[in-house]
């Protein structure tokens, strides 16, 4: 039986409306989370992520009052992060209405809220945000890639891409697995809001390198880059703001364009 893959529409949120940014910055207004979130649950999105994107950069807790309305006008899995550094800060945002907890910044902090989170709330709730970007100032102890005669590695940046950690992301996608995470939410900061598809390279290696679901995310433009991910990097998911919130495409054209393209998507 062959896994369908998910189509998950993203809701970036800064005060309150969905934003959409460009390698994390040069951020545009794309709408009202409430009305987004139904419209992609009726569409047949099969998840939904809610980001609060300056939670963690402003020291603050993501908008428990906003998660909630957006939860009670959908009937799909539902993940929200951004501020969570404890389980008091996850346990706020399950008893709102949201099914699993993203955490990114918090982790890096404290990686063992990972195994906490995972021991009180279970494994399927517990989902790690990682956003990398490519960094050519090569290191002997950092995985290195080349493409187009360039050589680099991935780094892992926290606070909605801001801060560089010197992480490297292969052996911290490894080590979150071990500690407890479910599910891997990969973002190419480099590909953000350039529509010019899915980082293949970045993708494929996290997936190759762990064992529980990625989903893909950053530089989404058309369908074909979704194709182009599932085939070139064999993701679980692929995620995407940009082509749903401009109305370029529907979520449910997009599933049967998939489906026509031989990637199994439940219609």
């Amino acid at each position: 039986m062959t896994l369908t893959k998910r189509i998950i529409p993203c809701l970036d949120v800064k005060n309150g409306r969905v934003v959409k940014g460009l390698h994390f910055e040069s951020i545009k207004d794309a709408g009202d989370p409430v009305e987004l979130a139904e419209k992609y649950s009726n569409e047949g999105a099969d998840e939904l992520v809610f980001l609060d994107i300056t939670a963690s950069d402003e020291q603050r807790k993501t908008i428990k009052d906003l998660v909630r309305k957006v939860a009670s006008v959908i009937d799909i899995p539902f993940t929200v992060g951004g501020g969570v550094k404890s389980l008091e800060d996850a346990r706020n945002i399950l008893l709102n209405g949201a099914d699993k907890v993203g955490i990114n910044t918090g982790a890096i902090k404290n990686p063992n809220v990972i195994s906490e989170l995972m021991q009180l709330f279970g494994r399927q709730c517990v989902v790690v945000a990682i956003d990398a970007k490519r960094n050519y100032d090569l290191k002997q102890d950092k995985n290195i890639f080349s493409e187009n005669g360039k050589k680099f590695w991935f780094e892992v940046f926290i606070y909605g891409g801001k801060e560089a950690t010197g992480v490297d992301v292969l052996e911290w996608a490894k080590k979150i697995e071990k500690l407890g995470a479910g599910e891997i939410l990969l973002t190419s900061i480099d590909k953000d809001g350039t529509k010019d598809g899915y980082d293949l390279i970045l993708t494929r290696e996290i997936v190759n390198s762990v064992s529980i679901p990625v989903i893909a995310s950053g530089g989404c433009g058309k369908p074909d880059d979704m194709v182009n991910v599932f085939k070139e990097s064999n993701a679980d998911a692929a995620l995407a703001a940009s082509i749903f919130h401009y109305q370029t495409h529907g979520v449910n054209g997009v599933k049967k364009y998939l489906k026509d393209k031989q990637i199994p998507v439940r219609l």
